[in-house]
């Protein structure tokens, strides 16, 4: 259940990254993104999808600067693959997500990083507690899309997921990593 929560967490803040790195004047097809959050419990990786996000993006690789990206993630959404470490994750001890029902993102700034890499950085709130990140992001064209992949690795205790007994982390452990794929069609 611990792995649960983390690996929602994770996710969350991966579709925040994502939607910062965006892009330009973007509808984000939800349909053929994924956000996902893993973490250990007791040393075995345990990954968790977040079925229902939502993201603002304004993006265009010529003037990243200009770039803007807002991302919220329903975290009573958080899909372990067992309804009842679903339920478990969503309650007070992990993601509380009767008091804090989203995780957002919003960025502050996009910075090339070479070739098709960005760096966005941004403040990514769960469970009413936020803390400035800095996100790598790699950006695709497909068409008339843009695809946004990447991860980063977040520590679950700094957002209070996981307190109570649940706070021990030598069952499951600390660090969270968030990975997403968004594609999004310009307008």
């Amino acid at each position: 259940m611990k792995v649960s929560f983390y690996r929602y967490m994770l996710a969350a803040f991966a579709a925040a990254s994502l939607a910062a790195a965006g892009s330009a004047l973007a509808q984000v097809d939800v349909a053929k993104s994924t956000v996902t959050a893993t973490s250990k419990q007791m040393n075995v990786p345990v990954e968790g999808k977040f079925n229902r996000f939502s993201a603002q993006i304004s993006f265009n690789p010529a003037t990243p600067a200009n770039g803007t990206a807002q991302f919220s993630v329903d975290v009573g959404s958080y899909d372990l693959g067992d309804e009842s470490y679903n339920d478990q994750v969503r309650g007070k001890d992990w993601f509380d997500a009767k008091t804090y029902p989203t995780a957002t993102f919003v960025s502050s700034a996009i910075a090339p990083a070479g070739g098709n890499q960005y760096k966005v950085t941004g403040k990514l709130t769960i469970k009413g507690k936020s803390q400035t990140v800095v996100v790598p992001v790699t950006v695709s064209q497909q068409g008339a899309t843009q695809v946004f992949d990447g991860s980063v690795p977040i520590k679950r205790s700094a957002f209070d997921i996981g307190t109570g007994e649940w706070k021990d982390t030598s069952v499951v452990a600390d660090d969270v990593v968030i990975k997403f794929h968004i594609v999004a069609a310009r307008k």
